[in-house]
């Protein structure tokens, strides 16, 4: 799968050359936190959106596993009803079904019960994987949110503004610890 893509660094390029410029007319030193911040908050999206791309692509091959297994249950099952017709019809005309397809059609009712439960991990698998990219996903949106109205404190010149873009960043901390511990 593709990287999530991250439309926020072009803002949190643009907010430091601002940030630069306002510390080197020697005013607002809040603005070098707010580069500081907004650094370290990308790092950490960076990260997440590492994390939710792996959880991504896990649950792609679990599913495709899932999908494998189900079309083999349903290969031999199809043997196994072509051998129980075959068994009918050699009845119907008067002849005696063979044996061992009984023993194969039993065989492979095993094998069925085995394959299922394999297919029915597989998808498990797939679906914990989901979960857990869902929740990055939540984190990296977070970030990125973080990010943009940081970006913007620095433009209007609102301490306010950065204080809720660092609410979001640990909104943002909650999922990513959340998604890792899982």
């Amino acid at each position: 799968m593709d990287e999530i893509e991250n439309y926020s660094e072009k803002i949190h390029e643009q907010s430091n050359e601002h940030a630069h410029h306002i510390l080197s007319e020697g005013k607002e030193r809040w603005v070098l936190f707010v580069a500081l911040s907004t650094a370290l908050i990308a790092v950490l999206a960076a990260i997440t959106g590492l994390l939710a791309g792996e959880h991504a692509d896990e649950a792609m091959l679990a599913q495709i596993h899932a999908s494998d297994q189900w079309a083999y249950y349903q290969a031999k099952g199809i043997k196994s009803e072509t051998l129980n017709q075959t068994n009918k019809l050699l009845l119907a005309f008067g002849k005696t079904p063979i044996a061992t397809d009984e023993d194969k059609i039993n065989a492979n009712k095993k094998e069925q019960a085995e394959i299922k439960k394999q297919a029915e991990e597989f998808q498990k698998e797939s679906d914990v994987h989901v979960a857990k990219h869902s929740v990055f996903a939540r984190g990296i949106t977070l970030f990125q949110i973080s990010i943009a109205i940081g970006a913007i404190s620095i433009i209007v010149k609102r301490k306010g503004l950065w204080l809720v873009s660092i609410g979001f960043a640990c909104i943002g901390i909650f999922f990513l610890i959340q998604g890792i511990w899982f």
